[in-house]
């Protein structure tokens, strides 16, 4: 995908919200949300294509250092990390280091199956972080990096390199790339929908009158 055709993407997903993206997906039977990762800023909305990093944990050798975050230097500008650390809540995948070359290189956020520190600083930043937990201990010498821009599998929803992921107050969602034009297009009409019955219910209609008429059933085959 071209940077312009990445960037008129960014432009239509970002006036969406996460709630109508997610019915756009359970519309097409595609599991989308991460469960259990949560933003860690408040206000925050990204979406960008997932550039994946998989770790594994690791018994340390006597003397031996093992540094486990220089993939960073690989992702590309307007991209999305997304860390499978098996959801650990022991050691962290993600600090105040890594953010600032992540801003420094122009990376949209990070969405971390696992844990992250620093997070008071990271929250000073404004940088956009979302995880399963927040934790003090390093990860160095606990969990390395095994692979990077491989298909990861966390919980029941697959992310492959390149997917987009959509994350806002609400949580992580990943758009498979292939279903991108189709989910933007279907959210779109929920959001649609759902603003139509908000319209009708707040000029006096009855609610279940407004679903009915107005197609909550499938809110994504919205007649403009």
């Amino acid at each position: 995908m071209q940077l312009a055709e990445i960037e008129q993407i960014k432009q239509q997903l970002i006036k969406l919200d996460s709630a109508a993206i997610s019915d756009a997906m359970d519309s097409l039977n595609i599991p989308a949300g991460l469960s259990g990762i949560i933003p860690r800023n408040s206000g925050m909305k990204i979406t960008g294509p997932a550039f994946t990093v998989r770790y594994e944990p690791i018994i340390p050798e006597q003397g031996k250092f093992l540094n486990a975050g220089n993939y960073i230097d690989e992702v590309p500008s307007g991209h999305i990390v997304v860390v499978d650390n098996q959801g650990r809540t022991d050691c962290t995948s993600w600090g105040n280091i890594l953010t600032y070359k992540a801003i420094q290189k122009g990376i949209e956020g990070s969405v971390i199956y696992g844990s992250a520190r620093d997070v008071s600083e990271i929250r000073r930043l404004s940088y956009p972080l979302f995880t399963t937990g927040i934790y003090m201990v390093s990860g160095k010498n606990r969990a390395k990096v095994v692979e990077t821009q491989c298909a990861l599998r966390i919980g029941d929803v697959n992310v492959c390199p390149g997917d987009w992921i959509f994350a806002d107050d609400n949580g992580v969602l990943v758009i498979p790339l292939q279903h991108l034009l189709t989910v933007i297009e279907r959210a779109e009409n929920v959001e649609k929908t759902e603003q139509a019955i908000i319209e009708a219910i707040t000029n006096g209609e009855d609610l279940v009158s407004a679903r009915e008429k107005l197609g909550y059933a499938v809110p994504w085959e919205h007649n403009s």
